[in-house]
C-alpha cells in the first residue's frame, strides 16, 4: 500500500504549501493591519490607492519577513496556553492582548512592535501597508500580483 504522501506529486504538494502560506500570510496581514489602523485616519474623500510594482514588491517582502516572527510568536503563545484555543490577537485591541497570560501578552506586544518595524524597513508607511491589505480583500488582480511576487521572491531569494 502506498503512503498517502506519495499520492501527491512534489509539484502538487509544493503548490498547496505555497497557496496555504499565501492565504495564511494574507490573513495575518489583515490582523496586523489592525495594529496600524489607529495611526492612520480614514478619509472618505480619498480615492482607492493605486498600487505600483514597487509597493507590491515592498509589501510582499514585508509579508515574507514577518512570517517567521509570526510563526514563532504563535508557537510560543501556543506552548504557554497549552491545549486551549489561542484567541484571535489584534495588535491594536488591548482586550485581545489582555485576555492572554502575562508572558503571552509580552510575546504578542513584541511581535506587533517587530511587525511595525519590518513594514517600515521594507519601504512602506503604515497607511500604505494597510491600504494594500484592505485592497487585497476586494481586488483579485492585486491579489494575483502579490501572490506572484511572493512566489518569485520565494523562488529567487537573492531578488529580495
Amino acid at each position: 500500500m502506498k503512503k498517502i504522501s506519495h499520492l501527491f506529486s512534489r509539484t502538487s504538494r509544493k503548490r498547496i504549501l505555497l497557496q496555504s502560506f499565501f492565504f495564511g500570510a494574507i490573513a495575518t496581514m489583515g490582523v496586523i493591519s489592525n495594529a496600524f489602523s489607529l495611526s492612520s485616519k480614514a478619509d472618505a474623500q480619498t480615492s482607492p490607492p493605486i498600487v505600483d510594482n514597487t509597493q507590491i514588491n515592498s509589501y510582499a517582502q514585508a509579508v515574507l519577513a514577518m512570517e517567521p516572527a509570526r510563526q514563532n510568536a504563535f508557537e510560543e503563545i501556543k506552548q504557554l496556553i497549552g491545549n486551549g484555543e489561542i484567541p484571535k490577537i489584534v495588535c491594536n485591541d488591548p482586550n485581545s492582548i489582555n485576555a492572554l497570560p502575562k508572558k503571552a501578552q509580552d510575546i504578542a506586544v513584541s511581535y506587533c512592535t517587530q511587525a511595525q518595524k519590518i513594514v517600515e524597513d521594507n519601504g512602506l508607511k503604515f497607511d500604505e501597508f494597510n491600504k494594500i491589505t484592505i485592497e487585497l480583500q476586494n481586488n483579485n488582480t492585486l491579489k494575483r500580483q502579490v501572490y506572484d511576487t511572493l512566489l518569485r521572491l520565494q523562488q529567487n531569494p537573492e531578488s529580495r
